[in-house]
């Protein structure tokens, strides 16, 4: 219920773990603090440093606190443009729970940018990334309540119960903040959630989660003031009040509602008393007093108009509606409250379409991970799992269509005299000496660089790098695989190779390049093997 720009997103995990990550800290400081425009400016220094020094921990998390940063101060555009440029960060290196995170988080500011069709299909791809990973640790609980924020903005409350059920079992409640954190945006899940089964007349399964909800509140809100936060607690006392006013307890939540409203006014941002004003509202009207329960409600009304989503709105214009029933007299009270009832049903038959339309979207990624599945089998090769000749043929491709950046360079590799290892040690043996030479070249390899098993024997290795780099790496290589020994399976067995490295001179086609490998390849063979020419 909490729709504040400041509060739509969970904290991050406190350290980026970077070598640079004291940089990260210095803004998550400041931002922690509220003071979010100098968070902006350390960012603009501490960014580029962070790339410049090749630090990629840090430079995600900065790109997270300025996401947080301008959510904050809701630029939203702004928000979705560092959220998209976070998600290729994530992607290019490789972190599931990270992408994850960043794509519930994506969904969320979508949906406040009425891109509802991007926000289902970002919380569908999110759902099943963290339903694959097997990671299990403060990230993944960092990021399942991100979707559990974003499901809620959505008002898909089944599965933002769901995911929640799934978070509880791997929280630790030693840490107290992201426990509390979790706790009450789900308890503010069930709360909206049961105020929208209250407007079609689910008095049962409405009661039931909004006392789950006042519990919640109720104990975290005792918590904080315990702990001397009186700020942090007022919001979620004035949220216990609105649910203890709709379960009944009248006074009760009049008491709270009346103590908390006038602090939560003056502290500058009026979002937070909306709830203390409703429930003001609610008691007023049970009692009768109509025209005091308006002027609450009105005030709540003026705030979420503001401030609040839509579905705060409609939580609001609809206690107003029924007051208005009561204020209208019996005649023209029947038809008010029949289209007040109508207008709700109507209202949630779009939520239950939304929650059809995200189906549909985890069936399209599910039947995309499948295709790009196969079409990644496709091009691997199931013995090294290294990319196979399709692979090679289609970077050659890329290479000469200029889709392959600059330096590019290649080598070929075969193995000497592999079939005698086959003919004397067998070809299980044979099998485990292309593994192991396959692992050893992934090792060799950086991300921008790729190992092809290229048929039988041969490999070969795209490198982004100069003439000097590649016979560096080359040289690596082959003494790494001259050093390996094999005799836990065939005592005995040295292996070697020959290596042939070239590099791409732009303009020229890619066949010369590969010509010049083979032809160097050949040059280490006659020159009595084990050797890299270049």
């Amino acid at each position: 219920m909490s729709d504040r720009a400041d509060e739509a997103l969970l904290p991050a995990p406190l350290s980026a773990y970077g070598p640079l990550d004291g940089l990260a800290e210095q803004v998550h400081l400041l931002s922690q603090s509220g003071r979010v425009p100098e968070a902006l400016d350390a960012l603009a220094i501490f960014e580029p440093l962070a790339r410049a020094f090749g630090d990629t921990r840090t430079t995600g998390f900065l790109l997270q606190c300025r996401l947080y940063a301008y959510v904050y101060l809701g630029r939203f555009p702004e928000a979705i443009e560092v959220g998209e440029q976070l998600l290729s960060h994530h992607e290019s290196t490789g972190s599931t729970v990270a992408v994850a995170k960043t794509l519930a988080d994506l969904a969320d500011l979508f949906l406040r940018a009425e891109r509802v069709g991007d926000a289902m299909s970002h919380l569908a791809r999110a759902g099943l990334l963290l339903e694959q990973t097997t990671v299990r640790n403060d990230r993944y609980v960092a990021a399942l309540g991100s979707l559990v924020r974003a499901a809620t903005g959505a008002d898909l409350y089944e599965t933002a119960h769901a995911t929640y059920q799934q978070l509880v079992r791997w929280m630790v409640p030693e840490r107290v903040e992201m426990t509390a954190s979790i706790e009450l945006i789900h308890a503010e899940m069930l709360l909206r959630w049961g105020l929208r089964l209250d407007q079609l007349g689910d008095h049962h399964e409405a009661g039931s989660r909004i006392r789950s909800a006042a519990a919640t509140f109720a104990r975290w809100s005792e918590a904080y003031a315990r702990r001397g936060d009186p700020e942090v607690a007022g919001p979620f006392i004035a949220l216990h009040a609105l649910a203890l006013a709709k379960l009944g307890e009248l006074d009760r939540a009049q008491q709270l509602a009346a103590d908390i409203v006038l602090p939560l006014r003056r502290v500058g941002d009026a979002h937070p008393a909306w709830p203390a004003h409703l429930a003001l509202g609610l008691a007023l009207h049970a009692r009768g007093d109509l025209a005091a329960a308006r002027r609450e409600m009105v005030a709540a009304a003026e705030i979420v108009e503001v401030s609040g989503s839509d579905t705060l709105r409609l939580i609001v214009d609809h206690e107003l509606a029924r007051l208005a029933v009561d204020e209208a007299g019996e005649h023209a009270s029947r038809d008010l409250r029949r289209m007040i009832e109508r207008q709700a049903r109507q209202l949630w038959h779009l939520r239950l379409q939304r929650l059809a339309m995200l189906r549909q979207a985890r069936h399209r990624e599910e039947h995309d991970q499948a295709r790009r599945a196969a079409e990644a089998a496709s091009l691997h090769d199931p013995l090294t799992g290294l990319g196979n000749r399709r692979r090679f043929d289609q970077l050659v491709t890329d290479l000469d269509t200029g889709r392959l950046p600059a330096p590019t360079a290649l080598l070929f590799i075969d193995v000497d005299k592999f079939k005698s290892i086959n003919d004397t040690y067998s070809h299980s043996a044979g099998d485990a000496v292309l593994r192991d030479i396959a692992a050893i070249l992934r090792a060799n390899c950086r991300a921008d660089d790729t190992p092809i098993r290229y048929a039988g024997d041969e490999f070969v290795v795209f490198l982004r790098t100069d003439p000097d780099g590649a016979r560096h790496v080359a040289e690596r290589i082959r003494a790494t695989i001259a050093a390996t020994t094999y005799d836990d399976i065939a005592p005995g067995l040295h292996v070697s190779i020959s290596v042939g490295v070239a590099t791409h001179t732009p303009g020229t086609p890619a066949h010369d390049l590969v010509d010049t490998a083979d032809a160097n390849l050949y040059q280490a063979k006659r020159a009595g093997r084990d050797q890299v020419a270049a």
